[in-house]
């Protein structure tokens, strides 16, 4: 969103479904496809923030369309489906995008809110790779791109809700890199690291205000901990989802790629 570099129109013609499209790393990766000629369907809960990427989009010439999904709820999902092959006739790019973060410690967590995260960060990935799988199968290829965390690798005090969802989903997508491979499908992870984005400043000021931090503090120890001493921009970790979703990646596969800064190495 913020990188100026010019980019190729890798995907012209193609129709690329992403959910979470309303803020952060989700909007940015409808922003980097929309850039590179891709027709972007947008599938968020979140309406007003849906309807400004799509705005944004269409501002800076780009072909996008928005559709409420709430990704808990298979029926939600499927009709959001269905309307992307109603609209765009096809659907050749997924990218399951869309989560959310909670954290207590063990003897804390409310189940109640275990089931809302799972819901959303796990059976809602899976939901998505089952709804797109048929469409992409009769077409002969295409791309799923999951969207996990650093946190699916490694894990800190009081995340077992978001670790546990998270490590899950390289689960899920190595299990359908397998199914799918055979009709010319890739279905790969990508685990950002901390990436300035109102859903991390929100746990920056959650978790440092615990620790008797301000946010900015907590989140300028948490560039520390990796190799570039910064934190990503959700620009960066798009730049990585449309490297895999393009014909560069084809003989990539079942792979949850650390976009952490090295942070797991550090």
């Amino acid at each position: 969103m913020d990188d100026e570099r010019p980019t190729p129109a890798r995907f012209t013609g193609r129709v690329v479904v992403v959910t979470g499209s309303a803020t952060g790393i989700g909007a940015a990766i409808a922003d980097r496809f929309a850039t590179e000629g891709a027709r972007v369907a947008c599938l968020d809960n979140n309406a007003t923030e849906n309807r400004a990427t799509v705005a944004r989009i269409a501002d800076s010439g780009g072909d996008a369309f928005e559709l409420h999904c709430d990704v808990r709820s298979a029926d939600s999902q499927r009709a959001a489906f269905a309307a992307v092959i109603e609209r765009g006739g096809r659907i050749d790019i997924l990218v399951a995008c869309a989560g959310i973060f909670a954290g207590s410690a063990i003897t804390d967590i409310p189940l109640d809110r275990w089931r809302d995260i799972e819901a959303t960060n796990l059976t809602g990935v899976l939901i998505s790779n089952q709804l797109a799988a048929p469409h992409l199968m009769a077409q002969g290829g295409g791309s799923i791109i999951n969207i996990a965390s650093m946190a699916a690798k490694t894990s800190w005090v009081k995340s077992a809700e978001y670790s546990a969802t998270k490590s899950g989903v390289i689960g899920i997508t190595r299990s359908v890199a397998m199914d799918l491979g055979p009709h010319g499908i890739t279905v790969n992870a990508v685990c950002p690291g901390n990436t300035l984005t109102a859903m991390v400043r929100n746990v920056a000021g959650q978790v440092g205000g615990e620790l008797g931090m301000t946010a900015d503090e907590w989140l300028a120890m948490r560039a520390d901990d990796t190799a570039l001493k910064r934190l990503a921009e959700p620009w960066e970790i798009a730049g990585v989802v449309a490297f895999l979703a393009s014909d560069d990646a084809r003989y990539l596969t079942g792979q949850s790629i650390e976009v952490d800064g090295g942070l797991i190495l550090s």
